[in-house]
């Protein structure tokens, strides 16, 4: 079993969750970005509550990936001060992605059921009903929708893989403490 680990191969395994980690919070730092600066910065402006939970999720999720950047569990652990603060920050990564993924499902349930008129709400509505060419809008309409749902089904994945890997350094490194 895994307690039998000596605290050197207990580092490589921190090491390389830890790198994992690195990776998977940048895609997803960089795929919150994507719907944030191409939809969201204009639907914000819309003032309703789905376009409120739009933004909180959103940038919560981009925080959780920021905080799953953090270069701790790829450094070798030499101190008890680093094996803590290692404790902490995957307990707050694990809980913040957490709540990222139940905000992203939500988002993407709200979106289903309102078919994107949401993400539509800056383009004009007089000229949405003449042709879908002659919309006024900030961004191309067209694939607003499945781009934006698309987007956020990956960040979704990587969301779920963040909190596996936060919670398997969360677990080696109690397992490091001996708590």
């Amino acid at each position: 079993s895994s307690g039998h680990l000596d605290p050197g191969s207990h580092r490589k395994v921190l090491m390389k969750t830890g790198l994992i980690l690195l990776i998977l919070g940048h895609l997803n730092f960089i795929t919150g970005a994507l719907v944030h600066g191409t939809v969201l910065r204009f639907v914000l402006t819309a003032r309703d509550a789905t376009s409120l939970h739009y933004g909180v999720t959103n940038s919560a999720s981009v925080i959780a990936a920021l905080l799953g950047t953090s270069p701790i569990p790829s450094l070798p652990l030499l101190s008890l001060l680093q094996k803590w603060a290692l404790l902490s920050l995957s307990s707050c990564s694990s809980l913040c992605c957490l709540c990222c993924l139940l905000g992203l499902l939500v988002a993407i349930g709200l979106t289903l059921g309102n078919q994107g008129r949401v993400l539509l709400a800056p383009c004009s509505i007089a000229s949405i009903s003449l042709a879908p060419v002659s919309r006024e809008c900030p961004f191309d309409p067209t694939r607003v929708y499945s781009s934006t749902l698309s987007l956020w089904a990956i960040s979704l994945l990587l969301e779920a893989m963040e909190i596996f890997f936060s919670i398997r350094c969360l677990l080696l490194t109690l397992e490091l403490l001996r708590l």
